[in-house]
């Protein structure tokens, strides 16, 4: 039988054996060799299972782009995750966890049905709105809209201007303005429009200015679902900017036209023609397959559209 040190931590150890461990441990010696078993055990990344993690903290992204996604899933796919991700326990769901950053990371490998390379670490939700804007700030890619509807959220959960400020990377004048733009917006609101990374303060305060006159809001929010067929962020904000000012948005802000392209089923065999023009999306079909989309049409309009909707919405 193999002996077990002294220092061991076996709950069937003897008295004895505890006694005299005590004897050669140095007062707090206990307390520093498990802070430092924690500190290891924080660092050390975990494979966890994707399912596992939530989403927390406010939200950073005010769009998704499609094409960084779909090479973001495809890099992991060949390369396998190199860096890993921040997380912290969940109190209330043993064994499950908060994002602290890397969401678009986690999105990519559950759909790739990939565990996910983690460090796990107890915060706060102060010490996680820190690390997340710290994380994002270091990136520098954030657009001024994104950033400032990042500090409104902050503001709004009574989380002190300092700490905004250290969020992300900023001093306290910034914040003030940051503040000013950001509170005008709601987040949802933001998110039809997108990123809008060319867009800076001046702009985004014009239309701020503009759409506090409730009128001229009521007009914007009612033709927001038509931004859909506008391509580009910045594209959108020109023309919701248009529709508060009264003035013409610019040529370029509408969606141009595609060639139609074919569907065709895995066998080869055609089953649609889809064509885009900046008056929306027509789809083609015909034989029995189009009495039955027909048929359906409600219901699959509506299922796509709550997809889309969610797909937005994720970050």
């Amino acid at each position: 039988m193999a002996r077990k040190g002294i220092l061991s931590t076996d709950a069937k150890a003897t008295p004895a054996r505890r006694n005299a461990a005590e004897r050669l441990m140095p007062r707090g010696t206990v307390g520093a060799l498990q802070s430092s078993l924690s500190k290891l055990q924080e660092n050390a990344v975990q494979d966890i299972d994707p399912a596992l993690i939530h989403d927390a903290g406010v939200a950073d992204r005010l769009g998704t782009d499609e094409t960084a996604d779909d090479s973001l899933r495809e890099s992991l796919r060949v390369y396998g995750q190199q860096v890993p991700v921040l997380v912290r326990p969940r109190a209330d769901q043993p064994g499950h966890f908060d994002i602290v950053y890397g969401r678009r990371r986690v999105i990519a490998l559950r759909e790739l049905g990939q565990a996910v390379k983690a460090m796990v670490r107890h915060l706060d939700d102060k010490a996680l709105v820190l690390a997340q804007g710290q994380e994002n700030t270091a990136r520098q890619d954030l657009s001024f809209i994104e950033k400032a509807s990042f500090a409104a959220q902050l503001d709004a959960l009574d989380y002190d201007r300092q700490t905004v400020a250290d969020a992300l990377s900023i001093d306290l004048p910034m914040v003030s303005r940051m503040l000013k733009v950001g509170r005008a917006f709601d987040v949802e609101f933001l998110r039809q429009i997108g990123s809008a990374p060319g867009i800076g303060r001046e702009r985004w305060l014009k239309l701020a200015e503009a759409m506090q006159n409730e009128t001229l809001r009521e007009r914007v929010e009612a033709r927001m679902e038509t931004l859909a067929y506008v391509d580009g962020s910045d594209a959108r904000f020109e023309q919701v900017l248009a529709w508060a000012t009264g003035a013409k948005a610019p040529k370029e802000t509408k969606a141009p036209p595609l060639p139609s392209r074919k569907i065709t089923g895995p066998d080869g065999i055609p089953l649609a023609r889809v064509k885009r023009s900046d008056k929306g999306l027509t789809m083609t079909t015909t034989g029995d397959f189009a009495l039955w989309l027909d048929s359906h049409a409600e219901a699959l309009v509506k299922e796509l559209h709550d997809r889309w909707k969610k797909d937005r919405s994720e970050d």
